[in-house]
C-alpha cells in the first residue's frame, strides 16, 4: 500500500497531472485515512501564541475614576495614557480603553468582529485570595514560570506524564486528525497541535516546505528517488516498516502541499514584513487552497515573542502590540478578501500576564491576563469575562500585583472548542478542570 501511494503521487507529479486534480478521496487515501466524521461547513482555528507573558493587562486599561486612580499608582511609569475608548456592549466601571498601539484594530471591534476577554488565567478550580493564602483549593503547579504555564496553556491542563495539546485533540475528538492539511503550524512543533494520533506538518513563512534531498538538478533527484524507494521496499522489521511509511508519506504530502500552493490565487491584501505577519500570509495562503484538501476543520499554530518585559517596557511593549495588531488586521482583511472571514477564528495565548507593579523599568511574570478573538463568527464589541481592578493588595492580589484570574484559561478554550464543532457532552473530556467552573460564563460567539 505504501508502495502504490508513492507511485500513485509520483506518476501524478512527473506526468504533469494538477495536484488540484486529487480528489478529497484520493488525498484521505494518501494520508492513510479515509474514515472521518463529516462536516457541512468549513472551520479554522489559528492560535497566535505571545511568548514570554504578554503585559495584557496594559492592552485594555480603565478610563476614568477610582479604576483610573488604582491603576495609575499601581503601574507608576508605565501607566498608559491617550487610551482609545471602547464603547463595550457590557458596562464596566471606568470605561475600557484599548492601548493606542493597537489602534489598526479599533475597526474590527467597532465592526463587531472583535472581542476581548479579560481576567483569564490558568485556575483548577475557583479561587479567592484567602482560599490562595489557605491553599484550600488545588492551585496550578509553577505558576509564574514560563515553561511550565506553557505547557498548561497549550496542553489545557495541568503538565502531565504524557502530555497532549488541546488542539490536537480537539481534532481527533472530531475525528479530523489524521487528515492531511488538518493540522499545520508555521513556527514548528509546538505542544498545542500534538496529540495521540496526530502531529503538525510544518510549513516556512513563504508557505512552501523545501526538501533538501529530493532539490537540484534533476539526474541527481532522480537517483536519490531510486536510492530512497528501495531502501522504503526492503524494510522488513516493524520499526523501520513504520518509519519508512512515516517518511516516505511526508515526502508526499510535502510535495502535494507546495503543488497546491504554487496554485494557489495571489492576493490583494498586501503583509507587512513583520515575522507574524509572514507568518499569517503563509496561513492565508494556505487557506485559499483549503477547497482541494481534504480537511474540513483545519487548526494553525503561529506565534510572536519578546513578550518577557523585565526591561525596557515604555519602548518595547508598545512595539510589540502595534505589531500584533497590524498583522493580526492584514490577517482579517486577507480572510475578507478570500470570503471565509466567518469562518476563521483567530484567538490569543499567552504564558501569564505580568506584575501591576513597575520594577523601574519594566514588569515581572504575573497570572491573570487579557486575550483577543478575532472573526466574522465572533460577538465582538464586547469585553467578555472581566476588567479587573488593577488595584495594588486589592481582594485578588496575591502579592506584587499579581491578580488572581477571574475566569479560568479552561473556561475561555471551551466557546473556542464548541463553535468549532465540539459536542457539549464531550467538553470535560477535552478540559478535565471545566467541571468545576460555569462551562457557559464566556458566550463568545454569534448565535
Amino acid at each position: 500500500m505504501n508502495k502504490s501511494r508513492r507511485e500513485f503521487l509520483s506518476l501524478c507529479l512527473k506526468g504533469g497531472v494538477s495536484a488540484a486534480a486529487l480528489t478529497s478521496l484520493q488525498l484521505q487515501a494518501l494520508s492513510g485515512s479515509v474514515e472521518q466524521r463529516s462536516f457541512s461547513d468549513y472551520k479554522a482555528l489559528v492560535c497566535v501564541y505571545l511568548y514570554g507573558g504578554n503585559d495584557s493587562m496594559n492592552m485594555l486599561v480603565p478610563l476614568s475614576g477610582e479604576q483610573r486612580s488604582w491603576y495609575e499608582a499601581s503601574r507608576q511609569n508605565l501607566a498608559v495614557q491617550e487610551a482609545i475608548s471602547l464603547s463595550t456592549a457590557s458596562e464596566f466601571e471606568g470605561g475600557v480603553g484599548l492601548h493606542p498601539a493597537m489602534a489598526p484594530l479599533q475597526s474590527y471591534f467597532d465592526q463587531q468582529n472583535l472581542a476581548f476577554v479579560g481576567g483569564v488565567g490558568t485556575l483548577i478550580a475557583p479561587t479567592s485570595l484567602a482560599a490562595y493564602q489557605a491553599k484550600s483549593v488545588p492551585l496550578p503547579q509553577h505558576l509564574f514560570s514560563h515553561n511550565d504555564q506553557q505547557a498548561t496553556w497549550m496542553h489545557g491542563q495541568e503538565k502531565q506524564t504524557l502530555n497532549t495539546g488541546w488542539g490536537a485533540r480537539l481534532l481527533e475528538r472530531l475525528e479530523q486528525g489524521n487528515v492531511f492539511g488538518s493540522n499545520i503550524t508555521i513556527d514548528g512543533a509546538n505542544p498545542w497541535q500534538t496529540g495521540t494520533n496526530t502531529s503538525a506538518f510544518a510549513l516556512s513563512k513563504s508557505g512552501v516546505s523545501k526538501i533538501n534531498a529530493l532539490s537540484g538538478y534533476e539526474p541527481r533527484v532522480e537517483h536519490v528517488r531510486r536510492v530512497m524507494q528501495t531502501l522504503f521496499s526492503q524494510a522488513s522489521h516493524p520499526l523501520a516498516s513504520a518509519y519508512a511509511s512515516r517518511l516516505s508519506g511526508s515526502i508526499e504530502h510535502t510535495l502535494y502541499m507546495n503543488t497546491l500552493l504554487e496554485q494557489a490565487p495571489t492576493l490583494t491584501t498586501e503583509f507587512g514584513e513583520s515575522s507574524l505577519s509572514a507568518q499569517l500570509a503563509a496561513v492565508a495562503k494556505t487557506i485559499s487552497i483549503q477547497s482541494q484538501l481534504a480537511a474540513q476543520r483545519q487548526i494553525f499554530f503561529v506565534s510572536m515573542g519578546g513578550f518577557d518585559t523585565h526591561d525596557n517596557q515604555e519602548s518595547t511593549h508598545p512595539a510589540l502590540l502595534g505589531a500584533l495588531a497590524n498583522s493580526l488586521g492584514e490577517f482579517q482583511n486577507a480572510l475578507t478578501e478570500l470570503g471565509v472571514a466567518e469562518q476563521v477564528s483567530t484567538f490569543t495565548m499567552s504564558d501569564f500576564g505580568r506584575t501591576l507593579t513597575s520594577n523601574g523599568d519594566g514588569t515581572d511574570h504575573g497570572w491573570a491576563g487579557n486575550q483577543l478573538v478575532l472573526g466574522g463568527a465572533v460577538k465582538g464589541g464586547d469585553l467578555h469575562g472581566a476588567m479587573m481592578a488593577q488595584r495594588l493588595d486589592g481582594p485578588d492580589d496575591v502579592g506584587g500585583g499579581r491578580l488572581i484570574p477571574a475566569y479560568s484559561n479552561e473556561q475561555y478554550f471551551a466557546p473556542l472548542a464548541r463553535w468549532f464543532g465540539l459536542a457539549e457532552s464531550e467538553l470535560t473530556d477535552l478540559f478535565p478542570n471545566l467541571s468545576n467552573f460555569d462551562a457557559q460564563a464566556l458566550s463568545l460567539f454569534k448565535a
